[in-house]
């Protein structure tokens, strides 16, 4: 089912939205474009700001509203943030659709995927959109498994000193 080149970063260390945002880097060092779909974590102005100095070449969204990490959110609130993450999925969609970027990263995916957010035929329909040329990097902290499938290369992060 692999369209390209699919990576996964994943695990308890810190880093891997790190190493997904070098790869871009990278690619816009080649004269590529990235988009960075950020999910389950907190609004960081700060981050965003830094971000924005990026463009054209790298672009970021987010479209989860809150100030906190979903995982500190009330019921009420993770509510309403699933049909924010709803419309960051579709968005993911339409970008590999129109193929608007060379890469396209999906930050904390993973968290989606393990606190069931995504079902397995939004995943389909994911990859289903994605053309070969278009590279897809994945992160988060743990890896189903019914995921490997769509992996070409997995990266597991983990601090060894802390």
């Amino acid at each position: 089912m692999n369209n390209g080149n699919v990576l996964v970063y994943y695990g308890d260390g810190k880093g891997k939205s790190t190493a997904a945002l070098g790869h871009a880097v990278r690619m816009a060092g080649q004269g590529k474009t990235a988009i960075i779909i950020s999910f389950l974590k907190g609004k960081n102005d700060g981050e965003q700001t830094f971000f924005r100095r990026l463009e054209p070449e790298i672009k970021f969204f987010r479209f989860e509203k809150s100030q906190e990490n979903y995982d500190k959110l009330s019921e009420e609130e993770k509510q309403e943030e699933r049909m924010n993450i709803k419309n960051g999925l579709n968005f993911a969609k339409k970008v590999l659709v129109t193929g608007e970027c060379n890469v396209l990263i999906l930050d904390e995916f993973l968290g989606l995927l393990d606190k069931n957010l995504v079902t397995e035929e939004e995943l389909k329909s994911l990859f289903a959109a994605k053309s070969h040329d278009t590279q897809m990097i994945f992160t988060g902290n743990s890896m189903v498994d019914s995921f490997r499938q769509y992996a070409d290369e997995i990266y597991r992060i983990e601090a060894e000193k802390v």
